[in-house]
């Protein structure tokens, strides 16, 4: 007998959508509690619904039986990063609570190191998974040199853009997508740019000590492309040593 249900994929479909929820529960959390105004739910809701259809594109090409409780911490830390986007954004245009935006991007951060333990101790990782994580990183640290630049300047904007930037250069130049082996220094290059931006953005310190801070982290990131471009240039154009 045939039957025209399919579990694995409704499973792996709902998870997307049990975000989704989540991501309105936690707007409607800080409008009733800390106030958020049309900025902060139009950039919270946009958010939402690009992550969901996003997730969903995703999955139908990932060839993932299940969603995975690392990519649900992803998923939970990907909420919160929409959180923060909103109140970013109403940042903008009115008065917002500091701690609070500092929290949920704190929190947000310290999850990133959760995920990817999970999935190596439930052997879930998989390449959706990382680029998940990847892409929920790379937006938060977009918003959060948005938020830092109203203090210190656009070019503040540059630990956000570069990753995109880097992304975009790849078009023109393909070796620029090509693998890059592991390296600890990078992981600690990227890890830092949050770091330094949530500590810039608290106000906890003067402001010459928290440009110098944003200062040091825009270096070594662009030490840290700078060295990676390097390497995929070298390893592109290397004559074949003959037989």
């Amino acid at each position: 007998m045939t039957t025209s249900t399919h579990p694995v994929a409704t499973v792996t479909a709902d998870a997307p959508a049990v975000g989704l929820v989540a991501q309105f529960a936690l707007l409607a959390t800080l409008g009733a509690t800390v106030g958020l105004g049309p900025a902060g739910w139009v950039t919270g809701g946009v958010f939402g619904v690009g992550l969901w259809l996003l997730l969903l594109a995703g999955l139908r090409t990932s060839g993932l039986r299940a969603f995975g409780p690392a990519n649900q911490v992803t998923l939970a830390r990907a909420t919160l990063v929409g959180g923060v986007a909103a109140l970013i954004a109403d940042s903008f245009t009115r008065g917002v609570p500091v701690a609070v935006l500092i929290v949920l991007a704190s929190v947000a951060l310290l999850l990133d190191g959760v995920d990817g333990k999970v999935a190596r101790r439930t052997g879930t990782c998989s390449p959706f998974g990382a680029r998940f994580d990847m892409e929920v990183d790379a937006f938060l640290i977009l918003a959060l040199s948005a938020y830092v630049a109203a203090d210190f300047g656009a070019w503040v904007l540059a630990i956000g853009a570069m990753r995109y930037l880097f992304v975009a250069a790849s078009w023109a130049w393909p070796w620029l997508d090509a693998a890059l082996p592991p390296k600890f220094a990078r992981k600690v290059v990227a890890a830092v740019q949050g770091v330094a931006l949530v500590v810039a953005g608290s106000g906890l310190l003067p402001w010459a000590a928290g440009l110098l801070v944003v200062v040091a982290a825009l270096g070594a990131l662009c030490w840290s492309f700078g060295t990676d471009s390097a390497w995929l240039w070298r390893s592109a154009h290397r004559t074949p040593v003959p037989a």
